[in-house]
């Protein structure tokens, strides 16, 4: 069974990959129910701390409840008990008989933390895959060209070019995006319809489109941080990765639609040197960013794939776009 916690984490993932030696979820708390330090349990069984989890052990020993025989009798204590922050509408702890996901906040941040048994990992590898996945960078292979893939997943279009079989994916994991505010009140990633990842800057920095600045935030980013003459969407990437902040942005994004001013806004922001601790991985298919915040937030993440890459990793791709849909990968 694996453990994953989807919060402010020292690994670039900006997650934690625990395995366990449990079959079930039940199996985990029936192990733990009675232990005398909730807290030092924990830590060592999950490789730290989990925000609120120990509050459905500190019941137990206040309240002396019996130890669960059933999901049934579990998601009911669960639902009682778990502590979670900003559940209003009593969402927020889910369990199935294969998974448990538990949204909550830690007054600065979102975080979100799963129990996936084997079975579920091997029946939803769609869903589960960039969940479970804890190693940087994700693989550079590529199918080769005329590849399908069909991601059957929400997302945000921008067109630059007719519509063609080929499309480059963009996934931005943040802290803070003006498009929701809230680091898990996901607003999807974003498809650019017709094009390849080699041909995605060319594309971005000419445009002429007075609605530009009506696009997603990310797509709007992401021109911006493309010079005049590039055609390498990797060196706005290596510029991103240098960029200050848990939510960088030039202040005159939102409002203009023309390149150049953004581009000169983005480069005042920018200091000499990326920090040594931020990772960037460019492949002709797929460029990937790990930047480094802080020691607090850790990292954020920028995701640009093409089919060719998702050809070959359909899983992976659909699964990191689900990532970028919902807190649940079982929602979308």
């Amino acid at each position: 069974m694996y453990f994953v916690c989807r919060w402010r984490e020292e690994s670039p993932l900006s997650k934690r990959v625990v395995t366990l030696p449990d079959a079930t979820v039940l199996d985990w708390f029936r192990r733990g129910w009675e232990h005398d330090d909730p807290d030092a349990w924990i830590d060592s069984e999950l490789g730290g701390n989990v925000y609120g989890l120990e509050s459905i052990f500190e019941e137990v020993r206040k309240r002396n409840l019996p130890r669960p025989e059933s999901f049934d009798e579990l998601g009911a204590l669960l639902n009682e008990h778990l502590w979670v922050e900003g559940d209003d509408e009593g969402t927020f702890v889910r369990l199935g008989e294969h998974a448990l996901r538990v949204r909550t906040d830690d007054d600065e941040v979102d975080l979100a933390y799963y129990f996936i048994d084997d079975e579920a990992a091997a029946a939803s590898p769609d869903r589960l895959a960039f969940l479970l996945h804890d190693t940087w960078p994700l693989p550079a292979n590529t199918a080769a060209p005329g590849a399908v893939f069909s991601h059957g997943v929400p997302v945000r279009t921008v067109r630059l070019v007719p519509p063609g079989p080929e499309s480059v994916f963009s996934v931005r994991l943040c802290w803070q995006s003006p498009d929701t505010y809230r680091n898990l009140d996901l607003a999807g990633a974003i498809v650019f319809p017709g094009l390849t990842l080699p041909d995605l800057a060319a594309h971005l920095r000419g445009v002429d489109d007075p609605d530009a600045h009506h696009w997603p935030h990310d797509a709007r980013l992401l021109r911006a941080l493309v010079a005049p003459g590039e055609n390498d969407v990797g060196l706005a990437l290596e510029r991103y990765a240098r960029l200050p902040g848990y939510a960088p942005s030039p202040a005159g994004l939102d409002r203009v639609p023309a390149h150049a001013p953004n581009l000169g806004d983005m480069l005042e922001l920018l200091p000499a040197e990326r920090p040594t601790e931020s990772l960037i991985q460019l492949d002709p298919h797929t460029a990937q960013v790990a930047r480094y915040i802080d020691g607090f937030f850790g990292f954020d993440q920028w995701f640009l794939f093409d089919t060719r890459w998702a050809a070959a990793h359909p899983d992976l791709a659909r699964s990191l776009l689900r990532y970028d849909a919902h807190w649940d990968p079982y929602e979308t």
